[in-house]
């Protein structure tokens, strides 16, 4: 069963999201492929399992719901800033997660289609413990968390695919890296500083 995962992986880093065949999979993990059929009933779920390993988010927001759960005195401002610069890390680094999202976005997918459904379940119970904390201020967290999460995933494929800048930001240097993650920062504060009470 280990091998036919991380065969999906390494088929999906040579010949991208076509290449993700029975032939393939079973070719690269050395197995005979009605293995994939005994072990995971179908390609799509073996596709599947494989995905839901590699997910930053799924991880992450199980994560952050045991995290305040434990917590639930802790604020919502330093959790979701580590989220995120992860986030931007974990995916820079990942070509898997790369190619996978390219598959989610670009090609239309029942798998793909179910992970991002599980995702926005997932990133309902952060959301539920930011809800309490910023109830009654003016501030729309899903839409700010919407954005720096759209941006991280861009300016990454950007990078990658076309091996230029972005508004003349290099992220393949620490330089680039780091003004990146500081704006990052900044945004979420300037967010949060918006609706935090007067001091006096």
């Amino acid at each position: 069963m280990g091998k036919l995962i991380a065969s999906v992986g390494n088929v999906l880093k040579e010949k991208g999201y076509p290449g993700l065949t029975i032939a393939n999979i079973s070719k690269d993990a050395g197995v005979d492929r009605k293995l994939i059929g005994l072990y995971f009933g179908t390609l799509d779920k073996l596709v599947e399992t494989y995905i839901r390993g590699k997910d930053y988010w799924v991880s992450a927001t199980m994560n952050a719901f045991e995290y305040f759960g434990n917590s639930p005195e802790v604020g919502s401002r330093g959790f979701l800033e580590s989220l995120l610069l992860n986030q931007f890390e974990d995916f820079l680094t990942n070509t898997e997660m790369q190619k996978i999202l390219a598959w989610q976005i670009c090609e239309e997918s029942a798998i793909m289609s179910e992970m991002s459904q599980e995702r926005e379940k997932m990133s309902a119970l952060f959301f539920a413990f930011a809800d309490k904390e910023l109830q009654g201020k003016d501030l729309d967290l899903r839409a700010v968390v919407t954005i720096l999460v759209a941006g991280i995933y861009y300016v990454v494929l950007h990078s990658v695919h076309t091996k230029s800048t972005v508004c003349e930001i290099d992220i393949s240097t620490p330089e680039g890296l780091d003004r990146i993650k500081a704006s990052i920062k900044n945004i979420l504060g300037w967010a949060y500083n918006s609706v935090e009470e007067p001091v006096g």
